[in-house]
């Protein structure tokens, strides 16, 4: 009898996984399409001149074990003294292999599949000083904002707790209930429309619900509190809002080092991952997709390929678009109406940065420690600045030199994204020179990459995608999984729980797929949002 066959379009951290998970639990042929020459889709690791770029920074944390312990099975974690406490090494070593990177140990220098762990600190650049992020009442806060801003801003989260906005209609009321308006006019509002070219009155609320979930001030300082007498070493932080963390894993090369080595794996198992190949059209007959057609996006020609099983990680408009007649017009309608920010990071080598580090002049450099910087500023168009240095020392060829990112959100065929990548790189080093963070006479090299597609967008017709999300599920053996596959703003990590559930679901005969939708969703703000009240 003939192997049963799954067609994955997308080599993305859901389509790698669905391929592993299929290869280590059941004897389903996976064949991964990827439309690009890339593997790791946004988690990928671009490589120039032997300096690395981390597309927007991923953090290698979650508050799945079964994530974790993924992880670490393909790439263990690097043991060195203080890394992390006893009971979490013992831990740790039941579930994964474990590198002890000691005197004794190999050569951290010559051993490059391990994790690392590290700090986290990741602050906000407003008024041309530095302010925690998340907002902390400290005295650095005080000073930097004043005295009237701060007595503002706890008048309106206090009037915000004792008067919410019911319903929730915008981000910006979803924003306001938990930070009140002051703080969210300071902090929110401009940020989060360089994000997404729009105001936050007409952002669903159920973005906030995606990447905010449940931080709020109170919780924001009740962490400060347990902070001094938490155990600064433990990586397992279950019971912390996510963009709180402090700690957390990250492959000595970037986290496309990690998803080069699954897609290594599945290829020695059997697997198959063809590149540069687009999905083009769907046949289906009933609720059955029975082939896929795929173009070879470097000499045009087209493939068909069958398929027991079809995991999707490509954009919703464009998996709607190949399923032709097979969708009603109405869901043509609203998947066309779907709308996709774009990203463009710009890689700039310096010699150093203007800003110093103050806290220590002992540092290389006397770099900053930040991984990333919210870019606040109303007066330039940069929204995040990463510090590749700092999210691993393996980032940069030259030790002596500084490896930044400058990050900016735009929409493909708008004025940013139009500009010839000379044009780009000189209106950025222009940038960060007008708000004192570099110097331009330090700048040593610079590259450009752009990346379509990158945040699925909450706005458009998104309040009619229930009805898209209803008519492809009906599809049985149709899956969508990832971040672009769902249109929904997923982490890594969440990706990765969409395909082990997808995969689950065909083992166990489960046709609900229900519980792939319940990945990462706050219920209690979506039975919030349900009340009358």
């Amino acid at each position: 009898m003939a192997k049963k066959t799954a067609i994955i379009i997308g080599a993305g951290p859901a389509g790698l996984t669905a391929a592993y998970e299929l290869l280590e639990k059941s004897d389903i042929q996976p064949i991964i399409y990827e439309m690009t020459e890339d593997i790791g889709g946004l988690c990928k690791t671009v490589s120039y001149k032997g300096n690395r770029i981390d597309i927007g920074g991923h953090r290698f944390f979650s508050k799945s074990d079964r994530v974790m312990s993924w992880w670490l099975n393909i790439m263990p974690l690097q043991g060195t003294q203080g890394d992390f406490d006893t009971q979490e090494r013992i831990h740790y070593q039941k579930q994964s292999r474990l590198i002890q990177l000691t005197q004794d140990g190999p050569d951290p220098q010559k051993t490059s599949l391990v994790m690392l762990i590290r700090r986290r600190l990741s602050r906000i650049f407003y008024l041309r000083k530095f302010f925690d992020y998340p907002i902390s009442l400290n005295f650095n806060t005080l000073r930097n904002l004043g005295l009237w801003r701060i007595i503002k801003i706890g008048t309106g989260y206090i009037q915000s707790r004792l008067f919410p906005i019911k319903p929730e209609k915008s981000l910006e009321d979803f924003f306001i209930n938990r930070f009140g308006k002051e703080l969210y006019l300071t902090f929110f509002k401009d940020y989060t429309q360089k994000v997404w070219g729009i105001e936050c009155n007409k952002i669903d609320p159920e973005w906030g619900a995606q990447r905010v979930k449940g931080l709020s001030v109170t919780k924001a300082i009740l962490h400060a509190i347990k902070k001094i007498f938490s155990n600064p070493g433990s990586i397992q932080q279950k019971n912390i809002e996510t963009s709180l963390i402090e700690r957390f894993m990250y492959p000595k090369l970037g986290p496309g080092q990690l998803w080069e080595e699954v897609a290594r794996q599945i290829q020695e198992r059997g697997g198959e991952i063809h590149k540069n190949y687009q999905a083009i059209a769907l046949e289906t007959q009933g609720k059955k997709v029975l082939s896929v057609t795929l173009e070879n996006k470097k000499n045009g020609n087209t493939i068909t390929q069958q398929a027991d099983y079809v995991f999707s990680t490509m954009p919703v408009k464009d998996l709607v678009k190949a399923l032709g007649k097979a969708m009603h017009p109405e869901t043509h309608r609203i998947a066309q109406g779907l709308v996709y920010r774009d990203f463009i990071t710009v890689g700039l080598l310096l010699k150093e940065l203007k800003i110093k580090n103050k806290a220590s002049a002992s540092t290389r450099n006397n770099l900053i420690p930040d991984n990333w910087i919210y870019i606040q500023e109303k007066d330039v168009k940069i929204g995040r600045l990463q510090i590749f240095n700092n999210w691993s020392p393996y980032m940069v060829q030259n030790p002596d030199t500084v490896w930044i990112g400058l990050e900016y959100f735009c929409n493909e065929g708008d004025d940013l994204w139009n500009q010839s990548n000379e044009e780009f790189v000189q209106f950025a080093i222009k940038e960060l020179c007008k708000i004192d963070i570099i110097e331009e006479d330090k700048v040593i090299d610079a590259t450009i990459i752009r990346m379509p597609k990158t945040y699925p967008a909450y706005f458009g017709t998104y309040s009619e995608f229930p009805s898209i999300r209803k008519n492809l599920d009906s599809f049985h053996n149709l899956f969508l999984i990832g971040r672009n596959g769902m249109h929904r703003y997923n982490n890594q990590d969440h990706s990765m729980l969409t395909a082990m559930v997808a995969v689950e679901n065909i083992l166990q005969n489960i046709e609900d797929k229900e519980n792939i939708w319940q990945v990462n969703t706050e219920q209690e703000y979506h039975e919030e949002k349900k009340s009358p009240l």
